[in-house]
């Protein structure tokens, strides 16, 4: 099985270049205001035009209002629908696109019974835990990952192209997905360290296949 990548946090032009030439499956946009990786609709909607076919285009939420997600995904083309806040199933349903939903990973936090609640969801992705919303940029303690999930895994969270490829060979997710790993600054991506990181779930792939 591939792992599938997801570069998040994309702000400019030349960074969603570089991750669609360093051959990136899914690119991710930040729709929360407070974090330094939000961009605008009118931004969005530049960057999500730049993105060829078979590239999905991903919109990254947290508690947002059901119209913006709305006017949101019109704008941008979205594809799939990333929701980081304290969503219900209810919540993240009903906009004609698949989504996914992030769990803040810590000890005593029932991951199974977490992706049971949201089973209609495309995926779950396991971040570190963090009183702020969003990506964190720390790793979690990866013992805590389930040996069974009843949805595909998505690993996040202080991922970069050091530890990528024994993060992929271990737990073998459907996915990962990077953002502050590959940044030269908060916002800016550093196509060296996005070719790096591609290039570390490749040899995780490779080493697990062993």
């Amino acid at each position: 099985m591939r792992t599938r990548i997801k570069i998040c946090g994309l702000t400019r032009p030349a960074d969603v270049d570089e991750a669609v030439r360093a051959g990136a499956d899914a690119i991710g946009l930040v729709f929360y205001p407070p974090s330094p990786r939000f961009v605008t609709l009118e931004r969005a909607a530049e960057l999500a035009a730049r993105v060829p076919p078979f590239v999905s285009v991903v919109g990254l939420f947290v508690n947002a209002e059901r119209t913006f997600v709305e006017t949101a995904c019109a704008a941008a083309r979205l594809q799939t629908l990333q929701f980081h806040g304290d969503e219900a199933p209810a919540d993240c349903r009903g906009f004609g696109r698949p989504y996914i939903k992030a769990a803040r990973v810590k000890p005593g936090v029932d991951l199974v019974e977490f992706a049971a609640r949201f089973a209609d969801a495309c995926g779950i992705l396991l971040d570190a835990h963090s009183e702020a919303y969003g990506g964190s940029g720390q790793c979690f303690d990866w013992s805590l990952i389930p040996s069974e999930l009843p949805l595909p895994l998505i690993l996040s969270g202080g991922l970069n192209a050091e530890n990528v490829a024994g993060a992929v060979a271990r737990y073998r997710p459907w996915a990962v997905d990077v953002s502050s790993g590959v940044e030269a600054a908060k916002g800016i991506k550093d196509g060296a360290k996005i070719a790096a990181f591609i290039a570390g779930v490749k040899d995780g792939e490779a080493r697990s296949s062993v």
